[in-house]
């Protein structure tokens, strides 16, 4: 009998595993590759940057968000270092995309988003009435894991300044594209932390709805 259950364990091993793998791979997207060429000219870019806060429920296509995404905090060289700048380069910003298909984790090493949870939560992810309905609400999280032993004060600065360049290459992004973009902080941190099941040396520092022009 006990060989029987082991001939039978055999067997059932690979199909097990291979389920397994295929419920992640329905959990993880790949995005499509960024495009890297193109946009406008930065000065234009720049002249144009603004803040809006009316958006249309219109649904960001994967390719726009591919590229937002690798524009905020994407890998730009063979080393692995980003398109924004972070100290000690711990790269402690973690993105988390919320749209109306669920919460997830920007990997950008592999450019892609894992799926964390299958609810809508775009308007728990700050007060204004607007969120709930803009298609992406991006959410910096930092996880001060990654970052060396130092005062709270140097924590807060280092943390805090390396989530605003992030946010300016999605504003830059955005004007490049004509999105309407805004970066947010009226957050209930405690609550969506809860929400998103964040550790406790993770930190929200900043919200940003980026959507189309209503």
């Amino acid at each position: 009998m006990k060989r029987r259950a082991e001939l039978l364990l055999l067997l059932l091993f690979p199909l097990l595993c291979y389920d397994l793998y295929a419920q992640e791979s329905l959990r993880t997207i790949i995005l499509p590759k960024p495009d890297t060429v193109g946009g406008k000219p930065l000065m234009q870019a720049l002249k144009e940057r603004r803040t809006s806060r009316s958006f249309s429920d219109t649904k960001i296509t994967d390719q726009v968000l591919s590229n937002l995404l690798w524009a905020a905090f994407g890998v730009n060289r063979p080393d692995g270092h980003r398109t924004a700048p972070s100290a000690m380069n711990w790269q402690e910003i973690d993105i988390y995309v919320a749209t109306a298909d669920g919460l997830f984790l920007f990997d950008a090493k592999t450019h892609s988003l894992k799926r964390l949870l299958d609810q809508d939560i775009r308007s728990q992810t700050g007060g204004q009435d607007f969120v709930g309905q803009a298609p992406v609400n991006l959410v910096y999280v930092a996880d001060l894991r990654r970052v060396n032993p130092m005062s709270t004060d140097e924590t807060n600065l280092y943390t805090a300044a390396d989530c605003g360049f992030i946010a300016q290459n999605v504003y830059l992004y955005c004007a490049s594209e004509g999105l309407s973009v805004v970066v947010r902080g009226s957050i209930n941190r405690q609550e969506l932390a809860n929400v998103m099941n964040l550790h406790p040396k993770q930190r929200i520092i900043l919200a940003q709805t980026v959507g189309y022009p209503k």
